[in-house]
């Protein structure tokens, strides 16, 4: 194997142009996929396809359909009965009724055809629409309104607070004809006119949510540009040299544009939510360039040849860099073994562009060094003959104390420092909740529009989460009419009974039994002793033909469908907490067991909505978390102990990666960040990077091992490759910060002050934990000759026959050998 990457690295450079021209076709290849790049949410592709939850929204998608939006009119000094206030919320109803996407038949305000009253008449029942087909404009037309009203019990529940002051207006979208940004745009602007100094209006809903998202796309790109131009100058102000600068552009670019003109051939669409990934993936490549181009510049300084400098360091530098880019790939691939579509596809995107970073940073990296013009200030860069200064003796000096902190008597004091912290940390992480700690949505901050949009909407209103239990018919394709037989309706009611009585009941019930009981009500005269509906399918069947008579039955598919087979108990929760949804599914489940799952005619399934389905993502993140992690742990155990051919290599460098994941997680419980599919994507990439810095530094120290010297060698390698690692990780933390204090998504400013601490606890914990396992355990693999990884060489050997001209011909080796020893 060794001999492979030295022939590797010598026919690379012998045939430079030709390497460079395949490159260059390479690229422009991925470039033209890249005016295919889509970055969009597709709601349904954000849920797990296996969670019988997610099934049952699948299969009754209108029983409370998340792709909601609902906008709340408010009056500042009286109540909604005002000819300005009903004006202004019939013509919102109709002009959101022509948003792009919008279900005409899923509209409902106090100003559609579907709210209506009902009375008893001697000549029947009289049921029409709250508003006819004009506003009520004089006092006596508004009297006749707020009559009506009080008529509508589900209007005066669902649609007008309690105090009179606000209203609703739901629309449901279709989520295939649906364009987030189009229907925000034009919701939002809707929603900006009609506010004026007597009247709020505040929208909310998982539509307007990801609008929000999308809204923010341009603020993400700046800060990203902010990020580079930070990356950039930090590079810059440590390398001062063209070499050290622009390779690591050159190859990130290169890589980014390999990646998304791979999504672009493919179709994918790319979640806007997870671009912080390949931020951190442009990350990942500055850093093992910065390996790279160490190495190179010590090289390059006993060789002064920068070809064979270059040659050499993708010699010595490939398999450690390999090894390292294959965790960073394992980490994200496995993400892909939790059944969410939209995490699937991204796994794709982002694990083949780690899998770029070989070729560009291994291959055309080293094409870069010895094509670009070679540094002149090498001695200032490596500290040979004490000429370093700067943040590089600043580095050095840091580092010479920490390496003292893992050897001799200090040993044994960092060891109990390091056992007390691991305690405190891994009692602190398991103490993190699964799901979301705030009401409303923890992508946004607490003072956002969205989120006070919902807090408004949750004071006023029974609230935007809900809970459906719904009742599907065994046989579809029975025309019997399910949903109104007998046994049917009073199972529903004895369902609500059971969970309003139940302790901190929902806010608010809702079924077709419900309707059904005032159409009795209404059928036997209007006396509320005739509510309760007996059993039996005549009357039960006589109470839906009184309710129904006059209107669509599109009119009534949020409770049941339009054949009237299904049907759906919806229940109205105060928040979306993770301590609310829990409460809200153990209520359900102990009323359903009651009421009994299987009948005759249907089946009861729990259930759909807002609440089951935020529940069937922390499923995910709960039964997969531990999955993922141990399949990474057994991953990377397996490919670094076949790299140093000792298993005990693989569990060293496991050690400091697992234990700076307990600090991470217990430190996002301190921050009050829950664990999430987004997080426990940043947690695994964390992996990879704890891992980098580990194999870097682990071959270093194979490398330097010489007469059992573990002081010495343990030095050196802190101070060199050490050095690189303290280097890219305090970039990453200058560059990477920016997005907690500029980004108005508080998930970004959450996931990049995630990253922050990914970077900062592996990095210590690399640098400390690592070099003390090695001196506490002395393993016997660092002094073997046959590792695949981190054999040294022997720069004495290579002597300079003329002035450095950039040919490999003009360097002549004092060895016959082909390979250096």
């Amino acid at each position: 194997m060794p001999g492979l990457r030295y022939r590797l690295a010598t026919r690379v450079m012998r045939h430079r142009r030709l390497s460079a021209l395949a490159f260059v076709l390479i690229t422009l290849f991925f470039a033209a996929g890249l005016p295919r790049v889509q970055l969009k949410t597709i709601f349904s592709d954000l849920l797990p396809a296996d969670d019988p939850f997610v099934q049952v929204y699948k299969d009754h998608p209108n029983f409370g359909n998340p792709l909601t939006v609902t906008v709340m009119v408010q009056r500042k000094d009286g109540d909604i009965y005002d000819a300005d206030t009903l004006a202004k919320v019939w013509q919102l109803t109709r002009d959101i009724d022509l948003a792009p996407g919008v279900d005409h038949d899923q509209i409902l305000s106090i100003a559609t055809e579907k709210a209506r009253y009902a009375e008893a008449t001697p000549f029947g029942i009289d049921m029409r629409p709250l508003m006819e087909d004009r506003v009520p404009a004089t006092d006596e037309e508004i009297a006749e309104f707020r009559r009506r009203v009080d008529q509508s019990p589900n209007a005066r529940r669902f649609l007008i607070s309690r105090d009179g002051s606000a209203t609703l207006i739901n629309a449901t979208f279709i989520e295939r004809r649906l364009d987030y940004g189009e229907a925000f745009a034009y919701v939002r602007d809707l929603v900006e006119n009609a506010r004026d100094d007597e009247h709020e209006v505040h929208m909310a809903g998982q539509p307007v949510l990801t609008g929000w998202v999308y809204q923010y796309e341009s603020q993400m790109f700046g800060i990203a540009g902010i990020t580079l131009i930070a990356l950039v100058v930090a590079l810059a102000l440590y390398m001062r040299n063209v070499v050290g600068v622009v390779t690591p552009i050159v190859t990130s670019a290169v890589a980014g544009i390999w990646g998304f003109g791979l999504v672009g051939w493919l179709g994918l669409a790319v979640e806007p939510l997870l671009m912080v990934v390949p931020l951190l993936l442009v990350a990942r490549s500055f850093s093992h360039c910065v390996q790279f181009t160490e190495r190179y510049y010590e090289i390059y300084g006993h060789v002064n040849d920068r070809v064979k400098a270059a040659e050499i360091t993708m010699s010595v530098m490939m398999a450690p860099s390999v090894l390292g880019i294959f965790t960073d790939m394992a980490g994200i691939f496995l993400i892909a073994i939790a059944p969410i579509p939209a995490m699937e596809r991204f796994a794709l995107f982002c694990g083949f562009w780690a899998f770029w970073l070989i070729p560009t940073g291994v291959v055309l990296g080293s094409l870069l060094l010895a094509t670009l013009p070679a540094p002149r200030n090498v001695d200032r860069l490596t500290g040979d003959d004490g000429h370093d200064g700067g943040v590089h003796r600043a580095f050095r000096s840091a580092l010479s104390g920490l390496a003292s902190l893992s050897y001799g008597r200090r040993a044994w004091g960092t060891t109990a420092v390091l056992v007390a912290v691991g305690i405190a940390a891994l009692y602190t992480s398991l103490q993190i909740r699964i799901g979301n700690p705030v009401e409303g949505s923890n992508l946004l901050w607490p003072d956002s529009d969205y989120n006070q949009a919902v807090s408004a909407i949750n004071r006023n209103f029974p609230g935007v989460n809900t809970l459906e239990i719904v009742f599907e018919a065994k046989d579809q394709r029975n025309s019997s009419r399910v949903a109104r037989q007998a046994e049917t309706v009073l199972a529903m009611g004895q369902l609500q009974r059971l969970i309003e009585r139940g302790d901190d009941p929902p806010r608010a019930t809702l079924s077709f039994a419900d309707y059904l009981m005032e159409g009795n009500r209404l059928f036997a005269g209007g006396n509320p002793k005739w509510r309760p509906l007996d059993d039996d399918d005549r009357l039960v069947n006589a109470a839906a033909s009184a309710v129904m008579m006059g209107s669509s039955p599109k009119a009534y598919s949020n409770v049941v469908d339009f054949e009237q087979q299904n049907g759906t108990v919806s229940l109205w929760y105060q928040d979306n907490k993770q301590e609310t949804v829990d409460q809200a599914l153990a209520q359900a489940r102990a009323a359903v067991s009651q009421v009994g799952v299987d009948h005759d005619a249907f089946t009861v399934r729990l259930g759909t909505g807002t609440i089951a389905l935020q529940q069937a993502m922390n499923n995910v993140v709960a039964r997969y978390h531990w999955l993922i992690f141990g399949c990474l742990n057994v991953v990377i155990l397996v490919a670094c102990s076949l790299a140093y051919r000792s298993l005990v290599a693989g569990f060293m460098l496991l050690v400091p990666v697992n234990l700076a994941n307990v600090i991470l997680t217990g430190g996002m419980h301190v921050i009050g960040i829950g664990l999430d599919i987004n997080s426990l994507l940043v947690a695994c990439v964390g992996v990879g990077v704890g891992i980098d810095y580990g194999i870097y530094l682990l071959s270093r120290i194979c490398e330097e091992h010489q007469d059992d010297d573990w002081a010495s060698t343990l030095t050196a390698s802190l101070t060199t490759t050490g050095k690189a690692i303290m280097f890219t990780a305090s970039i990453m933390l200058v560059g990477i910060a920016p997005w907690y204090f500029l980004s108005s998504l508080k998930f970004m400013a959450d996931m990049g002050l995630l990253l922050v601490l990914v970077m900062l606890i592996n990095m210590v914990l690399a640098l400390v934990v690592l070099p003390l396992l090695v001196w506490l355990i002395k393993p016997r693999f660092v002094q073997r000759n046959d590792l695949l990884i981190g054999e040294s060489v022997d720069l004495s050997a290579y002597t300079v026959s003329g002035p450095e001209s950039g040919s490999p011909g003009d360097v002549a080796l004092s060895s016959s050998q082909a390979e250096p020893a």
